[in-house]
């Protein structure tokens, strides 16, 4: 028998969908604008050799702003915003998934876990190719010695704002192309699916537990949209603990070319120590933060908003 929840689960079949991903396109690019310095920042620090460019997030963020400027924090960002694709599978598997999995078991935690890992591996079959190129982007710029790719001299110094964007991007593309074939767009995708499949495997099923438990601790007046906005942040935390060394690796072997996990992680535990494992790590949570906390806000509201009509008296917010 299902356990009593006091925080209730709309589920897939209870969405009008069109309203579900209409509303769902701007919610995550809202995310993606939101956070994506972080993710340049931790990508920076992931790559560069110990100290070597940077002390720390805050001490990178201050030097990109000073030397690049704002557009400097969201080098790539364009083309990663074609990652709002795989956002839209993510959400759908993962729901699709937890309707598929509560009719073997009624286990929230059981469904959370097969759901969030299903739908990692449907989405990072689609941002890997995203990810290879924006994080090639993102290195330009300070970080530009630590990658194998640069853009040409006449790309950075173009006069057309959209020359420079996308004649970068086409730039990186062909040395990526002509240096790796097709085969080079998937750089990392083990390292990535070892990283992200147990990052959202694990964050899932956290999420719900920390939002439960808050909602013994809190007044029963409590809007439940609060306690999940605590709950996603301390998901993340948690899963991002767990997962950023593999992050690390995966970072390096997508910006260094390096064509063996394995062999990664050694060298960066010979060269670095265990302490090289947490590189990024508070990068990392900083971004995750705002991440959850907008994700789950957006995507509790999403759901609210997209809940069909005859089903909107009978939830408690």
């Amino acid at each position: 028998m299902q356990q009593k929840r006091n925080i209730q689960i709309i589920e897939w079949e209870d969405l009008d969908k069109k309203k579900f991903y209409s509303f769902g396109v701007f919610m995550t690019m809202t995310i993606r604008a939101t956070v994506y310095p972080a993710t340049l920042i931790r990508t920076r620090l992931q790559v560069q050799k110990g100290k070597s460019l940077y002390n720390g997030t805050f001490d990178a963020f201050f030097k990109i702003l000073r030397t690049e400027g704002v557009r400097g924090l969201y080098r790539g960002f364009m083309v990663n915003t074609f990652t709002l694709i795989s956002g839209q599978a993510y959400i759908t598997t993962y729901e699709l998934v937890r309707k598929y999995v509560s009719s073997y078991s009624t286990n929230n935690t059981l469904k959370s876990l097969v759901a969030g890992g299903s739908a990692s591996l449907v989405a990072q079959s689609i941002t890997v190719p995203i990810d290879v190129v924006s994080q090639q982007l993102m290195m330009q710029g300070q970080g530009a010695h630590l990658t194998r790719f640069r853009v040409k001299p006449k790309m950075a110094m173009a006069a057309r704002k959209d020359r420079v964007t996308f004649g970068q991007t086409r730039d990186i593309i062909v040395q990526i192309f002509a240096a790796d074939g097709f085969r080079g767009f998937y750089r990392g995708y083990v390292a990535s699916l070892l990283t992200y499949i147990p990052n959202s495997a694990v964050w899932w099923p956290f999420y719900h537990f920390y939002a439960e438990q808050l909602s013994k601790l809190a007044p029963s007046e409590c809007p439940h949209l609060v306690l999940q906005a605590m709950a996603g942040p301390l998901a993340a935390a948690t899963a991002s603990t767990v997962t950023n060394p593999m992050d690390v690796v995966r970072a390096r072997v997508q910006v260094e070319g390096r064509t063996s996990v394995i062999e990664t992680f050694k060298q960066l535990l010979a060269e670095e120590g265990l302490l090289g494992m947490t590189k990024g790590l508070s990068a990392r949570i900083i971004s995750s933060t705002p991440t959850a906390i907008v994700m789950v806000v957006g995507y509790e509201t999403l759901k609210k908003l997209s809940l069909r009509p005859e089903l909107l008296d009978s939830r408690h917010w």
